[in-house]
């Protein structure tokens, strides 16, 4: 238990933080952009060859670019399963990272006025209204979690920033 307050409670101070959460790209989105990095060393590739035999330039580079490429393909698909997170949710606030569009992509708990679940562009969406009059839209889908359960991670974190 924590250590009591003059008025028989706990104290703030001996409440411990709680964790931080954070929130992956979804599984469909990250084998999109992986598919995407292959798409693109594939043209590289060509258009070294290409220019390797229209040129006659030696051919040994272009197996250097395949083996590098290769190896930045499958590091970016290990670092979007592993830990790359969209969105981390902690006491003192939020950031969204690799969300194209999000608005505001980090801010305290007590810079935001209120968070709702809308549908945006056909989108399923929460979004944080701030104070400022800004907001921070993040896409539901986008995330490799249920969401409701982070819509209610996110009302939780507001609530008790706010009271």
């Amino acid at each position: 238990m924590g250590a009591l307050g003059e008025n028989g409670g706990v104290s703030a101070e001996s409440v411990p933080p709680a964790p931080a959460s954070q929130y992956r790209l979804a599984p469909v989105l990250a084998t999109r952009l992986v598919g995407s990095a292959l798409v693109a060393l594939a043209l590289v590739v060509f258009l070294l060859t290409a220019l390797s035999f229209a040129l006659d330039w030696p051919r040994d580079p272009i197996l250097v670019v395949v083996g590098l490429g290769l190896a930045a393909v499958f590091g970016l698909g290990g670092w979007l399963r592993g830990p790359a997170s969209v969105v981390r949710l902690d006491d003192a606030g939020y950031r969204v990272r690799l969300i194209r569009g999000a608005g505001v992509k980090q801010g305290a708990w007590s810079e935001v006025s209120e968070a709702s679940a809308q549908t945006r562009h056909g989108l399923r969406v929460v979004v944080l209204e701030r104070h400022d009059g800004r907001e921070t839209v993040i896409p539901v889908d986008a995330l490799a979690a249920d969401r409701e359960h982070f819509a209610d991670a996110v009302r939780a974190r507001l609530r008790a920033a706010h009271g």
